[in-house]
């Protein structure tokens, strides 16, 4: 056992990095779905969070059963800052579906960049507003970075990736609006309460399936099973890795690492998804989007260094560290590694 705020900066680092690879692959398990199992893009969103919330809740009762001691109760859990939960679970309901949607529209390469090359300059101007997180000059060339990356790939899709790229970015876009709220409050969180990465995790995703359910039964809510056991298989995947294992890993992870140097990190997402779509599902990537993929990828290395060089976390908040030895962590800020 293991207190979070003791979680060194490189492992945080490398827990957003498995975090973000494993959301590249839910993109290439939705597409599959689109075809097997005959939903659009707010049902498989829905399944996702209805499977990864019963996972969750099952790995929950495990460990309350081997650690009451250390692991809140879920009324607690729910009852703790029911505002935050709501703001996480809409944010990361939109982040998902408007996901789901742009790579439907403009492929899984270039959804899956557009989101996650734009999460960065939202973020990090967010960032700074309300966190007080210095960029400096390594944090200031990847967002340029971003930035110039974006502009190619905007200017570079066209309709050998998806059947309307321009829709599809403009879905992207409305993701990384979601996911950049969702990392910006997870970090304000992570600094200033004593909750645990359940706190984060299962609250928001049981909002999010609530907000999605109606949507979802207007869509059309269940899926076809001409291949039941292979689309079992894909619902229970988005449940289990893109959903369960990849938040929880995010939100430890954004205990220890700055909230602009997370989302750019997230960046390897499109690294999976690009190779998945030009390997599997046979998209094309011209020299502009190739160009661009090359360009965000970039900004992760300078964030990444930036975070490796123990620059100051912010100019409004103490360091997390500071007092733990005059004050011990809340029971339930303690995770098992």
């Amino acid at each position: 056992m293991q207190s979070s705020s003791a979680l060194p900066a490189w492992r945080g680092v490398l827990y957003v990095a498995i975090a973000a690879t494993a959301w590249g692959t839910g993109g290439a398990v939705a597409t599959e779905m689109y075809d097997v199992a005959g939903i659009g893009p707010v049902a498989v969103s829905f399944w996702r969070f209805l499977t990864g919330l019963v996972l969750l809740l099952v790995a929950h009762t495990i460990w309350r059963v081997r650690r009451p001691e250390t692991v809140p109760p879920l009324r607690a859990m729910y009852a703790a800052n029911p505002r935050r939960a709501l703001i996480t679970g809409i944010g990361m309901a939109v982040a998902q579906t408007a996901y789901f949607a742009a790579v439907q529209q403009a492929g899984l390469a270039v959804g899956t960049v557009v989101t996650l090359g734009s999460g960065p300059v939202l973020v990090a101007v967010g960032a700074r507003l309300t966190l007080g997180e210095r960029t400096g000059v390594a944090g200031t060339a990847a967002v340029a970075s971003g930035v110039a990356g974006l502009v190619l790939l905007m200017g570079g899709a066209d309709g050998s990736t998806g059947p309307d790229p321009l829709l599809g970015i403009g879905y992207a876009l409305l993701s990384a609006v979601g996911y950049a709220g969702v990392t910006l409050l997870g970090r304000f969180s992570g600094r200033n309460s004593a909750g645990g990465v359940f706190e984060s995790t299962v609250p928001g995703i049981t909002v999010g399936a609530i907000c999605l359910l109606p949507l979802a039964m207007w869509e059309g809510l269940v899926p076809g099973m001409d291949r039941p056991a292979w689309t079992l298989c894909l619902i229970q995947y988005l449940g289990a890795v893109p959903t369960a294992l990849a938040y929880i890993l995010f939100f430890i992870g954004l205990r220890v690492v700055r909230a602009t140097t997370a989302s750019v990190i997230a960046l390897v997402d499109p690294l999976t998804a690009a190779a998945i779509g030009v390997l599997v599902f046979g998209e094309r990537l011209n020299a502009s989007v190739l160009a661009g993929t090359a360009l965000l990828l970039l900004a992760v290395l300078f964030l990444a260094a930036r975070e490796g060089s123990g620059q100051p976390r912010s100019r409004r908040s103490p360091d997390p560290d500071r007092g733990r030895e005059r004050r011990a962590p809340h029971p339930s800020a303690r995770i098992e590694e």
